[in-house]
């Protein structure tokens, strides 16, 4: 359902994100969302599991919410072992909405703003 192009125009809505390297989206030097390709060693640990197509890694405030994530719609939402211990869940980009895409992508730039650009981004 959702693209590249989605998540670069939701990304564009959010103050002060940049995209300094291609589908590598940051707000300030802080890292929100990123194309994120499987490896080897996750194709191993996933097994049949593993998924084809585009995948989005997105940060997330901690790991209860990525789990909640995961749990909560696991055809949508995903994880390695490279990223026990991280705050960061693996989406199927095409598998996600885009209501869900948009409320992912802001939940990850308010984990990694300032506080105060939070402030002012939630007061206007």
């Amino acid at each position: 359902m959702a693209s590249w192009a989605d998540v670069a125009r939701i990304v564009a809505k959010l103050p002060e994100t940049t995209e300094p390297t291609p589908r590598n989206w940051r707000v300030r030097k802080k890292l929100i969302a990123w194309e994120r390709p499987l490896r080897k060693a996750d194709y191993e640990a996933l097994g049949a599991a593993a998924p084809d197509g585009d995948i989005l890694g997105a940060r997330v405030s901690d790991e209860g919410v990525k789990f909640a994530l995961i749990a909560d719609d696991p055809g949508v939402f995903f994880t390695t072992p490279h990223f026990d211990g991280y705050p960061a869940v693996l989406v199927r980009l095409a598998q996600i909405s885009e209501p869900d895409l948009t409320e992912l992508i802001t939940d990850a730039w308010l984990a990694q703003a300032p506080k105060t650009l939070v402030r002012q981004f939630l007061a206007g």
